[in-house]
């Protein structure tokens, strides 16, 4: 069997302007951002977030969908309801953070297809700077079907570049450190033939420092294929997509700063599952572009800013996987 697995920046999924499940201090944060917020504007972005999620895999749906940019499990567990394919029953995983603006990772997947995660097989590390902000996200996930093969989904949201590239460029490099130290230990824990995924907004390109240098995301394959090695070493589908004009995100120029990589496991048969090559892939539809970039929803506070047509200013990302026999 296949499955596709995605990613996707919501771009500021926010609950209602006065939510009862917001804390005091969030709400007081992000008072000019909430403004006009409200169930009517709510329930549209979610529509119209609903209408790209029925369009992925063919028509089918994700069978896991990575997502940040979410604000509490209310709107997530809202959007799903939202979600009408036929033969799914969606459900989420969620962590909620101390993010300096409350948008956090999770992933929604289908339950028919796999077991609900148990609280010990979901973990989640907030990456600091002066105060919290993003996150990263793990999930054990085991497939209901032949064997129970287990796999893991790491989610990331990576500091942003407010304030300057360079200067920013420390958090992000902090997070990667981060998220090699847990492969590391994931190894030590189940050892190196668990299939990992690793994707998410990183904010940097699949070129940057953070990325090849700390993330120790590579471009080619047969150096993280290979048994020699003990480092954690990732293969980066998105190199193949690199090239003028293509990307993920649009600010002055198409970025890729959303990602898909995945361990050494994902790339042999003898784990369960196996990476399909040249399946990875940017999900860019007419729907989702205007004037040249994504097609954001906005915010209603701001006029011209504010598109009720509109989805986020990020583009989905996937790729698809085959359950094989695993071997000893």
């Amino acid at each position: 069997m296949d499955y596709f697995i995605g990613w996707w920046n919501l771009e500021n999924l926010f609950d209602i302007e006065n939510s009862d499940d917001r804390p005091e201090w969030l709400q007081s944060k992000l008072k000019s951002e909430l403004k006009g917020w409200n169930s009517a504007v709510l329930d549209k972005k979610l529509k119209q977030l609903a209408r790209i999620f029925e369009l992925l895999n063919a028509g089918k749906g994700p069978d896991i969908l990575g997502i940040c940019e979410v604000e509490n499990r209310v709107v997530l567990e809202m959007l799903v309801k939202k979600i009408k394919l036929a033969g799914r029953r969606y459900s989420v995983v969620h962590s909620d953070t101390d993010d300096a603006r409350g948008i956090d990772v999770a992933f929604i997947y289908d339950s028919k297809l796999f077991f609900k995660p148990q609280r010990r097989d979901v973990f989640n590390y907030v990456v600091l700077k002066r105060n919290a902000t993003r996150d990263i996200l793990q999930v054990n996930f085991k497939i209901k079907s032949r064997q129970k093969t287990a796999f893991i989904v790491i989610g990331n949201h990576w500091p942003s570049r407010l304030g300057g590239n360079m200067e920013s460029e420390p958090y992000r490099i902090l997070a990667a450190e981060t998220l090699s130290y847990w492969l590391e230990r994931i190894s030590e824990k189940f050892g190196r033939e668990v299939p990992i995924v690793v994707m998410g907004d990183f904010n940097d390109e699949p070129f940057n420092r953070s990325m090849t240098d700390y993330a120790l995301g590579l471009k080619d394959s047969r150096k993280v294929k290979s048994t020699k090695s003990q480092k954690p070493y990732l293969y980066n589908l998105m190199w193949p997509l690199l090239k003028d004009g293509v990307g993920t995100h649009f600010y002055d120029k198409w970025g890729m700063l959303d990602q898909v990589l995945v361990n050494r496991a994902f790339l042999n048969a003898r784990a369960g599952l196996q990476l399909i090559p040249g399946s990875c892939e940017i999900f860019n539809i007419d729907q989702l572009i205007k004037s040249g970039k994504p097609r954001r929803f906005g915010r209603p506070s701001s006029a011209n800013k504010h598109d009720p047509q509109g989805f986020s200013d990020h583009l989905p990302i996937y790729f698809k996987c085959r359950e094989t026999t695993p071997q000893d």
